[in-house]
């Protein structure tokens, strides 16, 4: 299994070359780019790897994005910038979950990928830690 998603707010479920389910998904408030440094509200782009699981989240489940990784860490100190942390998929806000209707129209994260919590169920059922992510323009 694979994860794809575009910043044309679609995440892809693929298997064998082939898209098993499709997803819309939101990301941070400022969603153009490759994310550079903490708080700009950006979603990384690149290859990554979904690295563990996380069920007592602020928000409905969560699933940690390998962010940074060694050459995101580079960048960051080469311009003397924190590349930040803490990217995960995940769905609503604890408490939440019943608004995803209206949250899920716009950017709202600071940099997450938020999908409604029945999606983050599948997604969360789909694939394992360890599952390679490609975040792409």
């Amino acid at each position: 299994m694979v994860l794809v998603v575009k910043t044309e707010s679609k995440l892809y479920l693929i298997k064998n070359d082939r898209t098993i389910k499709e997803y819309h998904v939101v990301f941070g408030a400022n969603p153009k780019g490759h994310k550079f440094t903490e708080g700009d509200e950006r979603t990384p782009e690149g290859r990554y790897i979904l690295d563990y699981k996380k069920n007592d989240s602020s928000f409905y489940k969560a699933i940690h994005i390998s962010y940074p990784n060694e050459q995101d860490k580079q960048k960051g100190k080469q311009a003397g910038v924190n590349p930040g942390c803490c990217i995960m998929i995940h769905g609503q806000k604890n408490g939440l979950g019943w608004f995803s209707w209206i949250s899920q129209r716009f950017n709202w994260t600071d940099g997450c990928i938020a999908v409604t919590n029945s999606e983050m169920d599948d997604i969360w059922n789909s694939v394992n830690v360890g599952t390679p992510i490609k975040i792409v323009p």
